[in-house]
């Protein structure tokens, strides 16, 4: 188990691969942000009309729906600018881990955030905005690092949440007036639920071979251990170290 740990540890840190990962996220927030202003675009020429019907009207069960469409759609300039700093930033440290993961998280935190501002936001208004999602996004980053435990992912969850924790004022009832607070703190809650439900499984030991599913056999466990702990010297005839390690393996060692 331990060689499993070390090797997933080597995959993370190696710098090929960290530089791959960080180059598929950046090209999937560019790709997300260029549909984001492409929709902002076709909105604003039809004075926001798309913002009026696909916008989520609370308590409205016909606009239900909306829910998904209503994180694309802004209602000005200003207010897709303001979004689109953090959206890249939080998206950008969601995705580097995986696009697979990234959209699944992003279902999810546009579902919470709008849902909640479906249920709790004034009847007749309507809610439109990824800033939602921007909170789910960050949620998402500052505990993933625990439930994977992965040292680095921490430490930037660390900095992150201390950085922008004043952020997490404005998902609080009253404090920010015409923002809605729940899209933010159902946002906020789906990115924590995300980093648990998207979080890395540990890898589970191999079977020693001809073992029977269930068996618990020290035995059994020894021989497993060392298929998976024997240099790969014992293998090769050729090696300088072969007959040491073919006596040590006699002895049982």
């Amino acid at each position: 188990m331990a060689s499993n740990d070390r090797s997933h540890a080597a995959t993370t840190l190696d710098p090929v691969r960290m530089i791959a990962d960080a180059r598929r996220a950046l090209f999937t927030m560019v790709g997300v942000l260029a549909a984001i202003w492409l929709i902002q675009l076709v909105n604003w020429m039809d004075d926001y009309d798309l913002g009026r019907r696909f916008g989520v009207i609370p308590q409205d069960p016909s606009r239900l729906p909306n829910i998904v469409t209503a994180p694309f759609l802004h209602w000005n300039w200003a207010h897709l600018e303001a979004n689109s700093g953090p959206l890249f930033v939080f998206g950008f440290l969601a995705a580097y881990r995986g696009v697979k993961k990234f959209l699944g998280l992003t279902l999810l935190v546009a579902l919470t955030s709008e849902l909640t501002a479906w249920v709790f936001d004034p009847p007749h208004s309507v809610g439109a905005g990824a800033s939602g999602v921007v909170f789910g996004y960050f949620g998402y980053v500052v505990l993933r690092g625990l439930f994977d435990r992965n040292l680095v992912d921490t430490l930037i969850g660390v900095v992150l949440g201390a950085s922008f924790a004043y952020m997490v004022t404005s998902a609080l009832p009253g404090v920010a007036p015409g923002i809605s607070w729940s899209a933010h703190l159902g946002g906020l809650v789906g990115g924590l639920a995300g980093a648990w439900i998207f979080r890395d499984r540990a890898p589970r030991p191999a079977a020693a071979p001809g073992a029977t599913p269930g068996s618990t056999s020290g035995a059994a466990s020894g021989s497993a251990s060392k298929a998976v702990t024997k240099p790969a010297a014992t293998t090769d005839p050729g090696s300088p170290n072969a007959a040491l390690l073919k006596e040590l393996d006699d002895l049982g060692l």
